[in-house]
């Protein structure tokens, strides 16, 4: 034991005898893709799916009820900002959002975002953006149609991108497909998206949202080969400096997050909600 220490000890002298202004203490390394301005990041992303009178299924939230949520976040000094502020803050393209800044989104372009989130939209004035999957549009029941999206664009409050082309269980499909067969399934689902949407509408479709929130490292490194500079996961958190721009989270609201639930959401302590798929 002696003798083990001794080196530990010799080294603890010298050290010692080193004058204090010799050395200084070092810098932190930032992770790559971690904003390095501030440590006050701490945004929340809403995340809705269909809006209605009734609460049609576990997805739909009550129109009444979204307003609320507008109402509460106006009059308790929180302010909508597009999600793209954000992504330009990770990137390094934009400042850092203001403090009690909150981002809306939806997912699946469902047809309330026409009929019951537009006038809200516009009565609140708050950006949304809304993840497509473009096989529904113009085809499913449920779902806005081409026109419908050009209108709501034309409104300079949506903001249109991808959400893969039919919203595939990539889970699932893993297990049915062979290796090159799956890879060949998800540069479809990841490519034909982001065309048909710019496309149809112009503009830049850069931001992904994974169906049914699943993704791994492999599907990540798809996305980005793809040309996605940002995906985004339904893992119940804030938006923090510690987060990675390749799987930012998510709050998937349901409508029993009203009253004291919503507030507890926006102030980072949300219950916890297990979703397996």
């Amino acid at each position: 034991m002696k003798i083990r220490l001794l080196p530990a000890l010799a080294l603890a002298a010298l050290t010692l005898a080193v004058p204090s202004f010799a050395a200084k203490p070092e810098i932190p390394v930032l992770k790559r893709d971690i904003p390095s301005v501030t440590q006050g990041l701490n945004v929340p992303i809403l995340l809705y799916h269909r809006l209605g009178p009734t609460v049609a299924d576990g997805m739909t939230i009550k129109t009444t009820v979204f307003e609320e949520h507008l109402k509460y976040l106006k009059e308790n000094g929180y302010r909508v900002i597009p999600l793209r502020q954000v992504v330009d803050f990770y990137l390094k393209k934009g400042p850092a959002p203001a403090p009690k800044s909150v981002v809306i989104v939806e997912d699946d372009a469902h047809k309330s975002v026409y009929s019951d989130m537009l006038p809200l939209v516009k009565k609140y004035n708050v950006p949304v953006t809304v993840f497509v999957y473009p096989s529904a549009i113009s085809n499913a029941k449920y779902a806005l149609t081409w026109d419908q999206i050009r209108a709501l664009k034309k409104t300079g409050l949506f903001d249109f991108q991808s959400h893969t082309y039919w919203h595939p269980n990539f889970k699932k499909d893993r297990k049915k497909l062979k290796p090159a067969e799956f890879e060949k399934f998800v540069d479809m689902q990841l490519k034909k998206s982001k065309a048909k949407i710019e496309r149809e509408l112009g503009g830049k479709v850069d931001l992904l949202a994974w169906p049914f929130g699943i993704y791994d490292d492999y599907l990540l490194k798809k996305a980005a080969e793809a040309g996605y500079v940002a995906t985004f996961t339904i893992e119940r958190r804030h938006v923090t400096p510690s987060e990675s721009v390749t799987k930012l989270p998510r709050y998937l609201l349901v409508n029993a997050d009203q009253g004291k639930v919503f507030a507890q959401i926006l102030a980072g302590r949300a219950p916890k909600r297990n979703v397996v798929y």
